[in-house]
């Protein structure tokens, strides 16, 4: 009976206490250019009971780059590049609803992108492409998710909207409570356009929002002290390494083609005629289309 699965190769981006895992063995950092200029740091590849794995600094190790400042598009091509077959990003947001709590993990599945000063896709002037958001989480990474938590006894919830705004300052009070009035759950500065370009590089993507603190909408924001705020991003760290070292082994094995986790996402995205694409454009794109435009694919 023929297998219907293959090796994934799990990429993981977040902060560097995410990537400090007892029993990480045979690391190394290494630098993987890009066709989108440079990413936020060397990746550090690395084995965990024998599942492969790839983590990226997203603000550089030294936290270098701010929300804005980061090359979400050379990013996600490296990762891409390297092989990376599934992405879980671990992010610290801030709460928009009482029941989370600092400390609170939110499995996301919805996204609303308020940036704006930020380049959100692979495609554009000589190659235009329009992939589908309507579903941008993976079903499957997050299953893995939440089973780490119930093994690992986290708080978390399955389900929930990030919306991204694009800082570096926080919000407004009233900003703060117009993204409640929307039904938002968590309110972050980098997700986006991270999990846009994840879909159009074909790598599915799942999201661990992790509370660091109420936004400024709760009355108790005020009384926030540095030393709370640092407590709980210690905590944070701790949880996000024992989740990612109990999900990764449910990751080890993944479908051939996984649908809903955005594997052929530009099966029928590419708009521009093939006549009509800028070869110089074509070129960039040969790690994040090349299964489409017919260059060299990693993976």
């Amino acid at each position: 009976m023929a297998d219907d699965t293959r090796e994934a190769l799990v990429g993981v981006i977040g902060g560097s206490g995410v990537y400090q895992i007892d029993g990480l063995e045979n690391t190394r950092w290494e630098t993987v250019p890009s066709s989108f200029g440079e990413p936020s740091d060397q990746l550090l590849f690395g084995e965990l009971d024998g599942q492969r794995l790839v983590f990226l600094p997203r603000h550089g190790r030294g936290h270098r780059y701010s929300p804005t400042d980061i090359n979400y598009r050379a990013n996600i091509d490296a990762l891409k590049r390297a092989g990376v077959t599934d992405i879980i990003s671990v992010s610290a947001v801030g709460s928009l609803k009482h029941e989370y709590a600092p400390g609170h993990l939110v499995l996301v599945d919805q996204f609303i992108d308020r940036t704006f000063a930020r380049e959100k896709s692979f495609f554009g002037k000589g190659c235009v492409a329009h992939v589908s958001m309507a579903h941008p989480v993976s079903t499957r990474i997050g299953d893995a998710l939440e089973a780490a938590c119930k093994e690992l006894g986290l708080a978390h919830t399955r389900g929930g909207t990030y919306l991204t705004m694009e800082g570096p300052q926080f919000s407004s009070l009233a900003e703060s409570n117009l993204y409640r009035s929307w039904g938002c759950d968590v309110i972050g500065m980098t997700n986006m356009p991270e999990a846009k370009l994840a879909r159009e590089a074909e790598i599915p993507y799942a999201t661990v929002a992790m509370v660091t603190d109420y936004d400024c909408w709760h009355p108790d924001h005020d009384h926030v002290t540095v030393e709370m705020v640092v407590k709980v991003l210690l905590s944070n760290a701790e949880h996000a390494r024992s989740l990612i070292k109990t999900a990764a082994p449910k990751l080890r094995r993944r479908p051939l083609v996984d649908e809903q986790g955005g594997d052929h996402a530009l099966e029928y995205a590419l708009i521009t005629h093939a006549e009509a694409r800028d070869p110089e454009v074509v070129a960039r794109l040969d790690a994040v289309a090349g299964r489409v435009l017919g260059g060299p694919v990693q993976g």
